[in-house]
């Protein structure tokens, strides 16, 4: 079974302890039988009922149910067993495999086999409507044809349709009725069955001069199959995205031994990918598919990593670099050390990512799912109330229109008005049953965001949710951090200033360097990096102490002595109580005017240094600002900076220096993006550090780039998997188009039956003489479901055309 940690509570910014551990975990089933939204709401009922349970989340398209519980309260198989006694075939998802997708491979497999079933109780079906067309050619003065024309015939064939490739919506509406949740399927089943009684009560008791007809409830379960197999199929290709990552999966690995100390070349022994442990080595040949993540030890090629980044250009990989499970090695034979197997390879997670988002809900679905858990009940008392309403008022007050609703009936002139006032009322109470479409509403949210974060996927752009979806489209703010976001995230030492007589620039390099060492910081890293190149030792230095966003200190061995050097920015040095004079000043300022972010060194109260360190922006964001700009949102950056470095940035990104926030703590981040959403805003932050992950998790949005830390990765609403700002456009782009397919989705499903519902009653009859047959009625329902699933299908060929 595939039970999660939740990440929310993984993410937060304070250190957990045993009282403050996370006391949940995720349960994910998958769940068969639905067939629209009152199905979902039916089985959100049974588990949101359970105790223990915290909330549930259905998803109708990929029919898969996300059930948050108290940790170790309930079994997954018990949540299973009372889905199931509830008429909804439940199962744990499985992790055979170890990878956490097997249960995804198997939906996959199960939708192709019930393509399979469809396409076959189709094909009887639009046998059975051919000879019942055939048979009824006679009524219009075309064509009889012995034996199909004749009663018997068609009493035969509806029977056999009912028993046959309709038995299964048959079956399940009654269950549906049994269990007091009527669903879809119920309202067709009352249809038909409605129409078969009448029939046979007419042909067994001719006396009563009613009309037989048993070619409606053919006709309409012909259309109501024709319509779920068009609409399977679109569902399934509405998967596509999701179904491409689960089938780069790779199955097979070659494993070596350790390419250092083998004295020739080896030719592996092939195992499946799955036995593969971190720490051993694999050899892949060209054309072969990378079996597990991993670091290249041996060997030179380039790879294709478009599944994971949605970049076409290969990749050169070299020793030292790292390579994901799924991509394709192309040109040259490589060995790689495994350092992720499973679920904890790179592909892996963003199969759960993509598949765990596509079960979340956006907000705008709630009043879809109030309506729905009483569509079916308002439905029946509408079909109700239409019949009473035909058959006591409306066809007494206007006799007239009963020519218009017979229309050609071949037996109208047999019939007394009695009779012919119940077959109308109850043809029109049918229509009613029949037409209406509940699907429709339960398929306009989720295969949009099922298409829209697939898309995203495709892209390297991994969206966790369908509310995350609805909240960028609102968006009106994208503050950006500088530092690793803005800027490439490598910065050098450019400059060193000495402050204080005895110390030379290498001493000056050689204390920040070994202060550094206590932290991974982008800065700490140039620093280190520029003691590397001129070969200096570090120092000895014990009880680090880091501050995230001001500095850090450490106690080190220098001259015979055991001071504390500290290093930071100059809120950390006025913090220390380390004065700094106007002369300081002047030169701190000089070096970040020029864009370059300065460094303070003290040692002990004595401010001994100045490192000017100097990033590069980004070649696209100055590209990425202003396209943001021209789509109408307010963009601002967020750095630990002084102003006058933050203002250098502003310059080369086109934005005016009042939209630079400087100085700033991670709390003060926190504080800024809260100030932002108290006025009213709709914030997005796109940061990298750990100390972006606290404002990332209060923004409305936290978008990451894949390169940054894994908290800010975990916190993250969307992250970037490309490593490539302009991701943020596309990320806002995607999300506006999918929540207008949504849009467009809701508004089909609510006119459809706030227009076909009146017209299926006879609301047109007594004025302009329409009226829908059940038959036309049912295929107007079949129909407006796949009308749904085809436009969120459309998203694909309207971004591809904006490509």
């Amino acid at each position: 079974m595939q039970v999660l940690p939740n990440q929310a509570e993984a993410s937060t910014s304070e250190p957990s302890s045993p009282i403050n551990a996370p006391t949940r975990e995720t349960v994910v089933l998958d769940v068969s039988g639905m067939k629209c939204a009152g199905c979902v709401r039916a089985v959100e009922k049974q588990l949101n009922g359970f105790e223990g349970v915290l909330s549930a989340t259905v998803n109708l398209v990929t029919e898969v149910a996300v059930v948050e519980t108290e940790k170790g309260s309930i079994a997954p198989e018990a949540l299973a067993e009372r889905v199931s006694e509830a008429g909804f075939p439940t199962r744990p998802r499985t992790t055979d495999g170890g990878d956490g997708t097997a249960g995804l491979a198997d939906w996959v497999e199960r939708k192709q086999q019930e393509q399979k079933t469809y396409l076959g109780r189709l094909a009887i079906a639009t046998l059975l409507l051919a000879l019942s067309t055939l048979g009824h050619l006679n009524h219009f003065g075309w064509l009889t044809v012995p034996i199909l024309s004749d009663l018997w015939f068609h009493f035969l064939l509806a029977t056999v349709t009912l028993m046959g490739p309709a038995r299964g919506i048959v079956v399940d509406g009654w269950q549906g009725l049994r269990r007091l949740a009527p669903n879809m399927n119920t309202l067709v089943a009352l249809g038909a069955l409605s129409a078969y009684t009448a029939s046979v009560v007419a042909f067994f008791m001719p006396q009563l001069g009613w009309e037989c007809f048993f070619d409606e409830p053919v006709m309409l379960l012909s259309f109501i199959l024709l319509g779920r197999t068009l609409e399977q199929r679109a569902r399934y290709q509405a998967a596509d995205a999701l179904r491409s990552l689960v089938a780069l999966q790779p199955t097979v690995a070659r494993l070596i031994s350790d390419p250092d100390k083998a004295d020739a070349a080896q030719t592996g022994v092939e195992v499946p990918a799955s036995c593969v442990h971190t720490g051993e080595w694999v050899q892949v040949l060209p054309g072969e598919k990378i079996p597990a993540d991993g670091e290249v030890v041996a060997g030179q090629s380039t790879v294709d990593e478009s599944m994971l980044t949605g970049e076409a250009m290969p990749v050169l990989k070299q020793p030292g670099d790292t390579v994901a499970a799924g991509t394709v090695n192309q040109s040259g034979a490589i060995a790689l050390k495994v350092t992720g197997t499973g679920k904890d390879t790179v592909l892996a997670q963003m199969i759960r990512l993509v598949d765990t988002a596509q079960s979340r809900k956006a907000p705008v679905q709630r009043l879809a799912d109030v309506i729905s858990g009483y569509f079916t009940y308002g439905v029946i008392t509408l079909a109700t109330l239409t019949f009473l309403f035909w058959y006591f008022i409306g066809l007494p007050l206007w006799p007239e229109v009963m020519g218009h609703a017979l229309g050609h009936m071949h037996a109208a002139h047999h019939m007394t008005a009695q009779s012919s006032t119940l077959l109308i009322s109850l043809k029109l109470a049918i229509a009613v049953l029949v037409i209406a479409c509940p699907c429709a509403l339960g398929l306009a949210t989720p295969t949009a965001i099922l298409v829209g974060s697939g898309m995203g996927a495709e892209r390297g752009l991994l969206i966790r949710g369908g509310d995350i979806l609805e909240t960028v489209h609102h968006l009106d703010t994208v503050v950006f951090d500088k530092t690793g976001t803005l800027t490439v995230g490598q910065p050098q030492v450019t400059d060193r200033v000495l402050l204080a007589e005895g110390f030379g620039e290498d001493d000056l390099l050689r204390l920040a360097a070994t202060v550094e060492s206590g932290t991974r910081h982008p800065l700490a890293i140039a620093i280190q990096a520029a003691a590397q190149q001129k070969e200096l030792a570090l120092l000895k230095a014990d009880h680090f102490q880091t501050e995230p966003g001001l500095g850090i200190a450490a106690s080190l061995t220098w001259r015979e002595a055991e001071p504390v050097c500290r290093l930071g920015n100059r809120a950390w040095m006025e913090q220390q109580g380390i004065e700094l004079s106007q002369s300081v000043e002047a030169q701190a300022n000089t070096l970040a005017q020029a864009g370059k972010t300065v460094v303070y060194v003290a040692l002990d109260q004595t401010l001994i240094g100045l490192i000017g360190v100097a990033d590069v922006l980004r070649s696209d964001a100055r590209q990425v600002v202003e396209q943001l700009q021209g789509m109408g949102l307010w963009v601002a950056m967020l750095t630990g900076d002084r102003k006058v470095v933050g203002d250098a940035i502003a310059a080369q990104l086109g934005l005016p220096s009042d939209r630079v926030i400087a100085e700033v703590t991670p709390q003060g981040k926190v504080e800024a993006i809260s100030q932002f959403q108290a006025r009213g805003q709709r914030v997005a932050l796109v940061g990298d550090g750990i100390n972006d992950a606290p404002a990332l998790a209060q923004a409305d949005v936290g978008i990451t780039l894949n390169s940054g830390t894994d908290i800010a990765v975990e916190t993250a609403d969307v992250i970037l998997m490309r490593d490539q700002l302009m991701g943020v456009v596309e990320a806002i782009h995607l999300s506006r188009a999918t929540f207008n397919k949504i849009r467009q989705n809701l508004a089909w499903a609510f006119a459809y039956n706030l227009v076909g519902i009146p017209l299926a009653a006879g609301a047109l009859l007594p004025t302009l003489g329409i009226s829908l047959n059940p038959a036309f009625a049912g295929g107007l329902m079949a129909f407006s479901s796949v009308t749904v699933v085809l436009n969120s299908l459309l998203l694909r060929r309207q971004a591809s055309t904006q490509t």
